[in-house]
């Protein structure tokens, strides 16, 4: 079964949500973080993904107290982004309680950084983010597209040993108009090692089907939960 992972982002210690990486376009929709968490696992949600959007900007954590406290009053497993720059920071998150991190930015700047990573902790726990506009890897924040091909960057990674990439669609995020599911389809059918976790524009229960039916590892579902496009006891079916 495909991997239902709803995301929490997290500014001042408040979920929001932003379109296409743009704080300018902020919705803030809830100020208690474990509440919602914990609303997840009462359906059956195992897997959280918690971003810390402070921590991004910030370039290092900075709301692993709200990590830790997700992380010690629910039994989610949860994998944490933002602002993991060093390995202290990746020390810091793992300590306070994520199962798994992401490595975004960094992997693109810093790959030798992440590859030993990789070997040092294992590729079950260091996830690459692999932002994406268009067919190129995005970077400087979302707001600038490389000449860097996703297909390759993912590839690159697949043979140093890294197996799971959460691949996000910047121009798609937080717009809720669908996934990009001639993308994922593509890397299923030429990287099918790597176990792709589809990220930016699920908005139904139809695009968590064809994801399920292409293959993907995992759903990353943000807005759509906080706008109830999809409701969390639907959700269920897909849950083992």
């Amino acid at each position: 079964m495909m991997e239902i992972i709803p995301a929490i982002d997290l500014i001042g210690g408040q979920c929001v949500r932003l379109t296409e990486g743009d704080f300018a376009q902020q919705t803030t929709y809830d100020s208690n973080p474990l509440e919602v968490a914990k609303r997840f696992e009462s359906h059956g949600i195992k897997r959280l993904h918690l971003v810390d959007l402070d921590g991004a900007r910030a370039r290092k954590p900075v709301n692993l107290h709200v990590l830790e406290s997700i992380a010690s009053n629910t039994g989610l497993t949860i994998d944490f982004g933002g602002g993991l720059q060093s390995e202290e920071a990746l020390k810091q998150a793992f300590d306070a309680g994520a199962a798994q991190i992401t490595a975004g930015s960094i992997a693109v700047r810093e790959p030798d950084t992440v590859k030993n990573w990789l070997l040092k902790y294992g590729p079950e726990r260091i996830i690459i983010g692999a932002d994406f506009k268009g067919t190129n890897i995005a970077i400087s924040a979302w707001t600038e597209e490389s000449k860097y091909p996703l297909q390759d960057f993912i590839s690159g990674y697949v043979k140093t040993g890294a197996k799971l990439f959460i691949c996000t669609d910047v121009s798609k995020d937080g717009k809720l108009q669908g996934p990009s599911i001639n993308t994922y389809r593509h890397l299923k059918l030429t990287l099918p090692e790597a176990d792709v976790i589809a990220s930016g524009g699920v908005t139904t229960i139809e695009d968590l089907e064809v994801l399920q039916e292409i293959g993907v590892k995992g759903a990353i579902i943000g807005k759509a939960i906080y706008e109830g496009t999809i409701q969390l006891k639907d959700l269920e079916s897909f849950i083992c």
